[in-house]
């Protein structure tokens, strides 16, 4: 795990397991009032999300209540997914 202290100087635990790693607020945005939201246009570049890209949307709870919420691009959760699921898998059945 990786934790690093962000602009605010607040301690967040990123859960990459890898190292530098940067969990810091890029932008604060609003929903309107169809539950729409729009990332803002530098950090859809930065993340290299283009129109018709799908996001896996990703929750925490926290007491019964969402308390974070986080996307990630849907193709790279297959990556995430072997890198997790992998090891325990070969443990389990001798499989990688």
């Amino acid at each position: 795990m990786c934790d690093e202290t962000n602009e605010a100087n607040a301690t967040i635990d990123c859960g990459t397991g890898e190292s530098p790693c940067s969990c810091k607020i890029d932008a604060v945005v609003s929903v309107d009032e169809r539950g729409q939201m729009v990332l803002p246009k530098d950090i859809r570049e930065r993340a290299g999300i283009k129109a018709g890209d799908k996001l896996a949307l990703i929750s925490m709870e926290t007491g019964g209540n969402i308390s974070c919420i986080g996307l990630i691009k849907a193709g790279e959760m297959e990556d995430m997914v072997k890198k997790m699921m992998g090891p325990m898998m070969n443990g389990i059945f001798g499989v990688k």
